[in-house]
């Protein structure tokens, strides 16, 4: 029983995807057919559909798991505790130096690996 469910779902859902794939498809084609028209008319014709098609979207199983996705990520988003100045001061010191070091090193080697090929080639 669970399964015929899940199959009528599932036939729904690709039905949805395709009514959102024809709307970005008549977005795209309406934007070039309206090259003419101006701007700010094809910016909110095309702001009106991905609307409409961000609505049918998230009527399907994986636009209800994106939303989801999205308002857990906004939690743990919350948890994080952001450096204060003096530490991210510090901390791109610390990074822009430890680069310098890196680069004075890889020149180095470049130098002395260039210096050795130079004299065994002639």
């Amino acid at each position: 029983m669970e399964s015929k469910a899940q199959q009528s779902t599932s036939r729904f859902d690709m039905l949805k995807w395709l009514v959102v794939f024809v709307l970005i498809a008549v977005g795209v084609v309406g934007n070039q057919y309206f090259s003419g028209e101006s701007v700010l008319y094809r910016v909110l014709g095309l702001v009106a559909l991905a609307l409409v098609a961000a609505v049918v979207a998230l009527q399907t199983d994986r636009g209800r798991r994106f939303a989801t996705l999205l308002k857990e990520a906004r939690v743990e988003i919350r948890k994080v505790v952001w450096p204060t100045r003096p530490e991210l001061i510090q901390t791109t010191a610390i990074v822009v130096v430890f680069v310098l070091v890196v680069a004075l090193i890889l020149w180095g080697m470049d130098s002395l690996i260039g210096f050795l090929v130079q004299g065994f080639i002639g």
